[in-house]
């Protein structure tokens, strides 16, 4: 390992200075965002009851065994690029090498904005609270407002931005706090009691009940969507083997409290069936406990948590782009570097995209953002795993999967289950962004007198 460990800080220039503690928080970081503010409402009608809990268990398991496979892919490949680094190494020595990052990058264009433009929606659905009266052009004007004032604050140098970030955090955790601590004191003087409501036959399996649970499912996803931040940063992490895999595990159990705990405290002040119609569910809980006053306050923390959602994804994803177009796969453009060293080409692309993204209904956003990358980056990254232990024996693989390929086999049933269940609209988008993308791919190429399907290298 100390070999190893000079190998990589001799290639990449880093050095292994995060322990467990220090990864699991960045995961965290990333992870407890406003996303459960404005989707427990969706998460309860999904599911038709308490029984959405079984949603955030389910999305537990799938985030623990995927996240497996992003720790492998991350420990053989540490360096900065994420997903678009594995599938570039990992199919190098395929006729597939070229076209795969390319299919990523492609489709990141496509999902990434929607994920910003999700918190610019959830901050106007929740500033409705202080006007009322606001209709759908007001709402469009406030969004590319948020959308523009997002890329003048990220117009500018990284070290700018890091004070930004923490103060941004700060407001999610009292956010977050505020929630569950006045949920829990009320259920110790009054009980759970609506949390324990279930209807007639909830738990019973059917076709319904099927398709529910994938739907709860792909909205804790969503609201997981991080857990494998400490693999984008492989790199520099201590006994990368043993951390990454236990800042998996750690911060996903422990967002997994977080989220049921908060969405069982709400069910327990707001009857479900209430809940489930809410657009201001939080603001709704807070002053049914505490009265108008605690619903202004916290109305407030969470415009601030959904503004602090938007602006470290539109940062990290602008950055994708922009390194896939360093190494000559994708469009040159992109690769644009402005005079105070950021990718401005690509923040603007990304950020008038997200702009878009944010006058879209937010549950065609969110189905349409998981099921865009299921297949290009987290089905196609756990058949890297496979062309990995098969093919590519050149490249070591400091951590191996535990009870390789069964947690695999989960994260491919579970990644399917919510792809084929999230309704015809959705399927489609999938596939035809990635049809769209071969033909982008095929034109680029031939434009620029390269071979569509180079010669396989080899190893």
């Amino acid at each position: 390992m100390t070999d190893q460990h000079h190998e990589i800080k001799k290639r990449y220039g880093l050095v292994r200075g995060l322990g467990l503690l220090e990864s699991t928080a960045l995961n965290m970081t990333n992870m407890v965002g406003f996303g459960p503010f404005v989707t427990i409402p969706l998460i309860i009608a999904a599911m038709g009851g308490p029984q959405c809990m079984l949603g955030w268990l389910a999305g537990t398991i799938l985030s623990i065994c995927d996240g497996m496979v992003w720790s492998e892919l991350a420990t053989a490949m540490p360096g900065s690029g994420g997903s678009y680094l594995f599938l570039k190494e990992s199919f190098k020595t395929s006729r597939l090498g070229s076209l795969l990052p390319f299919l990523f990058i492609w489709q990141f264009i496509a999902s990434g904005p929607l994920e910003v433009g999700s918190a610019y929606i959830g901050f106007a659905q929740y500033l409705a609270y202080f006007f009322p009266s606001w209709g759908p052009w007001q709402n469009r004007l406030l969004v590319i407002g948020l959308g523009l004032l997002t890329i003048v604050l990220l117009y500018r140098q990284i070290r700018a931005i890091g004070k930004l970030m923490l103060l941004l955090w700060a407001g999610m955790l009292l956010t977050v706090g505020a929630i569950i601590v006045g949920g829990l004191i009320h259920i110790a003087h009054f009980g759970p009691g609506p949390a324990l409501d279930f209807p007639p036959g909830a738990l019973h399996f059917s076709t319904g009940f099927a398709l529910g649970l994938g739907r709860a499912m792909l909205i804790a996803m969503f609201d997981f969507l991080g857990y494998y931040s400490v693999c984008y940063v492989g790199g520099e992490v201590r006994n990368p083997e043993r951390t990454m895999p236990r800042a998996i595990f750690c911060s996903v159990i422990g967002v997994a409290l977080i989220y049921s705990v908060m969405n069982f405290c709400i069910i327990s002040v707001v009857p479900w069936r209430e809940a489930m119609q809410s657009k201001l569910i939080i603001a709704e809980y807070m002053q049914r406990l505490y009265g108008a006053w605690a619903a202004r306050t916290i109305t407030i923390l969470v415009l601030w948590t959904a503004f602090a959602a938007a602006v470290p994804v539109l940062l990290g994803y602008s950055r994708i782009p922009y390194a896939a177009a360093l190494d000559g796969h994708f469009f040159k453009p992109f690769a644009r570097l402005h005079a105070k060293q950021f990718p401005y080409f690509s923040l603007l692309v990304m950020g008038v995209l997200s702009i878009v993204a944010g006058l879209i209904n937010l549950e065609w956003v969110i189905s349409a953002m998981l099921t865009g990358r299921i297949l290009i980056q987290f089905i196609a990254q756990i058949s890297a795993v496979h062309y990995l232990r098969k093919y590519r024996t050149d490249i070591e693989r400091p951590f191996k999967g535990w009870l390789y390929p069964v947690p695999n086999a989960i994260a491919l049933v579970g990644w399917s289950y919510i792809f084929l269940t999230s309704g015809w609209a959705f399927i489609s988008f999938g596939v035809l962004t990635l049809a769209a993308g071969v033909v982008a791919f095929w034109l680029w190429r031939r434009s620029a007198g390269l071979p569509v399907f180079p010669a396989v290298k080899q190893a």
